[in-house]
């Protein structure tokens, strides 16, 4: 698999997309069960298919931009609220970028690695390790860049975490992923209860760093991405379950501002698995 990775890395970023196009809406076709997952989610955030249209073919973007972003070379990339960033780390509290499942994310953690990496210290994202080995090595050999660190979904991948935030450094994740069993509650997701992780709200709470919303803009005609960086919206509760909810209300927000380029097919909305006895 890595090989097939690294020859569709050296591929222009235009054709990757316009390929990830055609594959996203084949796959919307072939599946009913994502055309129906996708069409419900949309309804409950109050979008008909015609105004979140453009979503089939971003999330087949999503996954053919993929090798390039991991193993090619690097692409064009703006900001637009860079200096929140800059504010944040003056505080020496620590940075939780929190970002939902839209646009590009991966070029979100990227583009603060170079940005800031050199300078700040490395942004360590969490991620969940694959369970196929083939695809395990791509992401353990992908991930290997400078300014970049990762953090598995376990009680050592937290503590590393806290250990970044309470060095002053920055962590990324998403924060609409679904967690496992007891790592997560139930909390409204536009209208609906959906079982959200707690450990974004925990890592401020346990080490008052500085949360902000940030997701990578997917540019037109594959003229690159565009980060955007903008202020939570409230201080955050104290009360675990209160918190939960304004990360879920943030998320929402954040979404509403480009549904287009949201994963409406995800499933948000499932029963959390169990972990490992």
């Amino acid at each position: 698999m890595l090989p097939l990775y690294r020859l569709a890395s050296k591929w222009p970023l235009g054709l990757l997309h316009a390929i990830g196009g055609v594959l996203g809406w084949l796959t919307w076709l072939a599946s009913p069960t994502y055309r129906r997952r996708f069409a419900e989610n949309a309804a409950r955030a109050g979008y008909r298919f015609g105004q979140v249209r453009a979503a089939v073919a971003h999330a087949g973007r999503m996954a053919a931009e993929t090798p390039r972003l991991w193993f090619g070379a690097p692409v064009p990339v703006q900001w637009d609220g860079a200096e929140r960033i800059e504010a944040a780390y003056a505080a020496g509290r620590g940075i939780v970028y929190l970002t939902p499942h839209m646009g590009c994310f991966e070029i979100t953690a990227q583009g603060a690695a170079t940005r800031f990496g050199a300078t700040r210290g490395p942004i360590t994202v969490l991620y969940r390790p694959a369970r196929q080995a083939a695809l395990a090595k791509v992401l353990e050999t992908a991930r290997q860049r400078e300014g970049l660190e990762t953090a598995p979904t376990t009680l050592t991948g937290v503590r590393q975490m806290i250990r970044a935030l309470r060095a002053g450094q920055a962590v990324g994740l998403l924060p609409d992923q679904v967690p496992p069993e007891g790592q997560g509650l139930w909390s409204p997701f536009f209208g609906q209860p959906a079982y959200t992780m707690t450990l974004a709200a925990r890592l401020v709470q346990q080490t008052g760093a500085t949360p902000l919303l940030a997701w990578g803009e997917r540019l037109p005609r594959a003229h690159g991405y565009c980060i955007h960086v903008q202020p939570f919206p409230e201080p955050l509760a104290a009360n675990l379950d209160t918190a939960v909810g304004q990360i879920n209300r943030a998320m929402e927000q954040l979404i509403r501002q480009c549904p287009g380029q949201y994963l409406w097919g995800y499933g948000r909305y499932k029963t959390p698995r169990k972990t490992a006895a």
